[in-house]
């Protein structure tokens, strides 16, 4: 880092940034201490709960690093939630995914080759495509890479609730950019899961954070599940009595569309969300959610990952989740 960049750090404290380019006035539990660390160039894995600030500890350094940050997220959902809400605070983000046309794509390469852009998000099979690694090395020769930052860092490893095999391949960025810091965040995972993504992302000597889970705020209730009819008429009474944004988890896409057109029959209002529906179907459907066009998300567990809404009233599993890591971070 020049001299001329490091002057940015020493002028303002990181409060004084947090305020400027987020408008909080105070870092929560553990915030400074993992992006002080991250402005040292060192890796981190951090284990922070849904909600606890895991996306300020990669977003912060990014904007006060030279180079550009990349982001990679699992779903194109979780991407375009972020980069809207970056770009809602004037922060220069942008994402590279299937649903841009292209023309759109080039023109955002173009604004990353122009230096114009601070955080990418991008997906791990399109990251390690054979089409985008002459494009990330040219990324690192002219602008530079600061950070790889590791989104549901859970996804590589088998030990984990939502293995992802295109996680494995991330351990390639090591290889190629040994000089370029890793940042792995994730909501949950066990000490076996966490000692395998320091293995697979080969991360060097981490600085590791694990945040406390217990969340005050949240309300859990267990009911038995007698038959069909049932559980449909106590989902739509819960639905019905808290009133507001909720999401209701199933374990199949068919029952996905199942419940979400019942609800739909009950004058709920309530979309379905689930990997059998094209990128379009999917983007609009959580755009409404996101922005209270919708009442009700039915969806699949790929749904709740990372999902930014602050509003949410009550989360229903219909389905016994398969186990209890995926529960709490769907929760």
């Amino acid at each position: 880092m020049s001299v001329q960049k490091q002057s940015k750090l020493n002028q303002l404290s990181l409060e004084q940034h947090l305020k400027n380019y987020f408008g909080y006035d105070s870092f929560r539990p553990g915030q400074k201490e993992i992006i002080q660390t991250a402005l040292q160039q060192k890796d981190l894995l951090i284990i922070m709960p849904t909600g606890g600030g895991k996306s300020l500890c990669f977003q912060l350094p990014a904007l006060l690093k030279p180079g550009l940050t990349i982001v990679v997220s699992p779903l194109i959902s979780l991407m375009q939630d972020q980069v809207e809400s970056l770009q809602d605070n004037g922060i220069a983000a942008t994402f590279l995914n299937s649903t841009l046309g292209l023309t759109e794509t080039r023109r955002r390469e173009t604004d990353i080759m122009q230096g114009k852009i601070k955080l990418l998000y991008v997906a791990p099979e399109r990251l390690l495509s054979e089409k985008f690694l002459p494009f990330l090395e040219l990324i690192n020769s002219q602008q530079g890479i600061s950070t790889f930052a590791i989104d549901e860092a859970h996804c590589v490893s088998e030990w984990g609730h939502d293995f992802r095999p295109e996680y494995r391949q991330l351990q390639l960025l090591r290889e190629t950019y040994p000089d370029v810091p890793m940042m792995a965040l994730t909501a949950t995972a066990t000490k076996r899961v966490r000692e395998d993504i320091i293995t697979q992302l080969n991360l060097q000597q981490p600085f590791i954070h694990i945040a406390s889970f217990f969340r005050s705020n949240l309300y859990y209730e267990v009911r038995q599940k007698t038959n069909l009819k049932n559980t449909f008429a106590e989902t739509l009474q819960i639905i019905r009595t808290i009133g507001g944004s909720g999401i209701v988890y199933c374990n199949s896409r068919k029952r996905v569309d199942e419940i979400a057109h019942k609800l739909q029959q009950n004058n709920v209002s309530a979309l379905p969300y689930h990997a059998g529906m094209n990128d379009e179907e999917r983007t609009i459907n959580q755009t409404k959610f996101i922005r209270d066009d919708v009442d009700v998300i039915v969806a699949t567990v790929a749904f709740g990952m990372g999902i930014n809404k602050p509003d949410v009233r009550f989360v229903i599993h219909y389905d016994l989740p398969k186990n209890i890591e995926g529960y709490y971070q769907e929760t």
